[in-house]
């Protein structure tokens, strides 16, 4: 089993640049989850993707024109949202913030361990 250290310190972990104004910090997970931040500059954009991982996302702060399958929404600081397995999803900062992103199984491919 994988698994990261038990205690995550903001100011140790370092932030992944992922796309032009987008960074990840990856934080606590194992084989099953993973807890991920991704910061966003005005305009950065989580480009149309799916994979096979289910996820759940806070937004703790920032606008954002969210995609998820054939529907877009606006969401902001205090909103969320799921998207299941093999959906397709992304979105456009549009007032730069912060997505809390949880997964599982862990994205391996963010700790440089391959897809799941």
């Amino acid at each position: 089993m994988i698994q990261s250290d038990l205690f995550q310190d903001n100011e140790a972990t370092d932030w992944e640049t992922v796309g032009e104004g987008v960074q990840r910090q990856v934080f606590g997970y194992d084989d099953k989850l993973m807890l991920v931040k991704v910061k966003f500059e005005r305009g950065g954009c989580g480009e149309l993707h799916s994979h096979a991982h289910s996820q759940v996302a806070y937004v703790e702060s920032g606008v954002f024109e969210m995609t998820l399958g054939e529907t877009k929404k606006l969401i902001s600081k205090g909103d969320g949202y799921y998207v299941p397995p093999f959906t397709i999803h992304g979105c456009v900062c549009l007032e730069a913030g912060m997505l809390i992103d949880a997964f599982s199984p862990c994205r391996l491919e963010f700790i440089g361990g391959g897809a799941l």
